[in-house]
């Protein structure tokens, strides 16, 4: 993806998880400035760590001792509960010079497990603050060391490359040298050598199904960008067979039985639907209905919990067929649905007088 892709999907995961995202590109390509400008674009303050200049101390502070206790000093660097929220860029993650400085990061670097904070020794951070990470690729080109695979499991890749006309826009909105801009426009070839191809060889992994179904739940990525995010968590080949499962399971209307049966399982699968699919689901509940009206206990909390998911007119609709089936109308009408039902019942009612 280019820079301002790279900066979309940044900011969405930024604001809406508490994932690392970990910026990958070649040399001069625009990964700190696009970081910069995404952390001005959502208001967050920007604090860099420039971790081929840094020893251990700098990153857990300098010991010292209370009567019995030892301590470590907080850095100078380290974000407050009370200050703005930040995002720590932690740049040149593998340009670590020194092998104690590398596992050093590394927790700080892994995402807080749920309920937990995202901790630097004995430092802990207040959960508004992010942490954001870039690197240039082990490709042999640059003096970097290669970083093991549990610590690229634990973040999500964000591959970024050269692009002409995403250069092009940002060089006019700057007002760089027209002279530049001009010749740049008939050999745009000689942009920048784009290098090797990106590549962290990431592999699924428990871990990384987890970090994908986090994005999915949390974060909407344009379509054309959503493989490429996925890729950079589970690898190219388990991304595109996801998205292709996803999108064929997309296609296909959601049953009756699955709605009475596994509503929790199916839910976003409704509610995302199209209205042509929708309007599928729910003649095929009310024909199932019609023909069995039996519903358990579980089942009937299923079928409200779907209402509930309808649109306004959709739910009204469905409403309306169902209380034509008796056993169906006398669940409806229970007390306890009616924080969902009776909306619908009124307007029934209303429209009927």
């Amino acid at each position: 993806m280019n820079v301002a892709q790279m900066k979309t999907v940044l900011a969405e995961i930024l604001r809406n998880t508490d994932l690392t995202p970990c910026v990958v590109g070649h040399r001069g390509v625009g990964k700190t400035a696009g970081i910069v400008q995404v952390c001005h674009e959502i208001g967050r303050r920007y604090v860099p760590l420039r971790l081929g200049q840094m020893e251990v101390g700098d990153l857990v502070g300098i010991p010292y001792r209370e009567g019995e206790i030892m301590h470590w000093s907080r850095p100078s660097w380290w974000p407050l509960d009370d200050d703005p929220q930040t995002v720590v860029h932690c740049d040149e993650l593998n340009r670590a010079q020194q092998e104690d400085t590398l596992q050093a990061i590394f927790q700080f670097v892994e995402p807080p497990a749920t309920g937990q904070l995202r901790r630097l020794h004995t430092h802990a951070l207040h959960p508004k603050h992010k942490v954001v990470v870039s690197i240039n690729p082990p490709d042999g080109s640059y003096q970097v060391a290669t970083l093991d695979r549990a610590l690229l499991d634990r973040m999500v890749m964000i591959y970024v490359e050269t692009d002409y006309l995403c250069w092009a826009r940002y060089a006019k909105e700057q007002r760089f040298d027209a002279g530049v801009q001009q010749f740049l426009a008939a050999y745009p070839n000689l942009l920048a050598n784009p290098g090797s191809p990106l590549d962290m060889q990431m592999e699924p992994t428990e871990r990384a199904w987890e970090m994908v179904s986090i994005l999915r739940r949390a974060c909407r990525f344009p379509a054309e960008l959503e493989m490429e995010v996925y890729a950079g968590i589970v690898g190219q080949a388990a991304a595109v067979s996801f998205l292709r499962w996803t999108h064929d399971q997309a296609e296909r209307p959601v049953t009756a039985r699955q709605v009475l049966d596994n509503w929790p399982a199916v839910a976003e699968q409704v509610r995302n639907q199209r209205d042509d699919l929708q309007a599928v689901t729910l003649n095929d509940v009310v024909t199932t209905l019609e023909v069995d009206p039996t519903l358990p206990p579980e089942q009937e909390r299923h079928l409200v919990a779907y209402i509930g998911a309808l649109p306004r007119d959709l739910c009204f609709g469905l409403v309306k067929a169902l209380v034509k089936i008796p056993a169906i109308a006398a669940v409806l009408c229970k007390d306890e649905y009616d924080a969902i039902i009776l909306d619908a019942i009124e307007a029934i009612s209303r429209e009927a007088s």
